[in-house]
């Protein structure tokens, strides 16, 4: 066969029309069983008695307080890993120092260390009977069970995202334009707000929203070190996950849909900043 024909090129693209008909086919079978089955189950359950009984489950003082703790779980931990994102791919990517590779591993850590067991860490660290759990109860400082666990908890899941969107997508971009600027005069903060952040925004963005989707959603850390106490360190997945063992099962639909709403909008703005990340690497080459 000749491949330099563009027609057989363009052909071969294609593939079988057979081949091309089960890929399609099995691809809405697999997406429609993993992911329209379940959103449809989630909705169904949450309206099956009305939306008055679904509006009373989200608005209960509990699945208000879970909210407000999830919302402030996320909103702390967002921010530093928004910094130390940007600080770890900034070294990582414009600098070569010793030690450089390890850090790059660390920054890997959370994704190969099961939630429950960096929890488990964190009781052994701040707990009663922890490493530091007498030193904290002597200055009556409470981590563990509290708000500050949750928060620690989250960071660890979540840090790894921000970084690691950052760092092959600033090593791709090279040191070149920083390099111009500081012969121009630039100092450091010139260079990284006019040159730096607008070469990495929309891949900056993408990794915020990754972010922000864990943290809603962590939970397997944030159960070890919440104490489950209802109203008090329960976030909205710990939330839905008591009602559901209560067999209220409506109420934790009702409160799992607002997971739900947070997770498709999360995809929506996720969808546009890959585009705009595309749009701007195929500008980036045209150049």
């Amino acid at each position: 066969m000749n491949t330099s024909n563009p027609s057989s090129l363009s052909a071969a693209r294609r593939g079988s029309p057979w081949g091309r008909r089960i890929l399609i086919t099995a691809t809405w079978i697999v997406f429609t069983l993993f992911l329209l089955l379940p959103l449809y189950i989630v909705l169904s359950e949450a309206l099956k008695e009305g939306f008055g009984t679904f509006f009373s489950a989200i608005i209960e003082p509990d699945a208000l307080s879970a909210l407000k703790l999830t919302l402030i779980a996320t909103g702390i931990s967002l921010p530093l890993n928004v910094v130390f994102g940007v600080a770890a791919a900034w070294c990582v990517s414009k600098y070569e120092f010793r030690g450089k590779s390890i850090l790059v591993t660390l920054i890997d850590l959370p994704f190969s260390v099961s939630p429950v067991i960096a929890g488990l860490v964190y009781v052994l660290l701040f707990g009663a009977q922890g490493l530091l759990g007498p030193w904290l109860q002597d200055h009556d400082i409470q981590i563990i069970f509290a708000v500050p666990g949750i928060v620690l908890a989250t960071l660890f899941v979540t840090f790894p995202f921000v970084a690691r969107e950052l760092i092959p997508l600033m090593q791709e971009q090279g040191t070149q334009e920083e390099e111009a600027a500081r012969l121009l005069g630039a100092n450091g903060w010139q260079m990284f707000w006019h040159v730096t952040l607008p070469n990495i925004k929309w891949g900056l963005i993408y990794g915020v929203l990754l972010c922000n989707a864990r943290a809603m959603g962590e939970f397997g850390a944030v159960s070890v070190v919440s104490g489950h106490i209802r109203g008090v360190t329960n976030t909205l997945p710990l939330h839905v996950e008591i009602l559901y063992n209560e067999y209220n099962h409506v109420a934790a639909f009702s409160v799992a849909s607002l997971l739900l709403a947070l997770a498709l909008l999360t995809l929506l703005l996720k969808q546009w900043s890959e585009s705009r990340l595309a749009n701007q690497n195929s500008t980036q080459e045209t150049h």
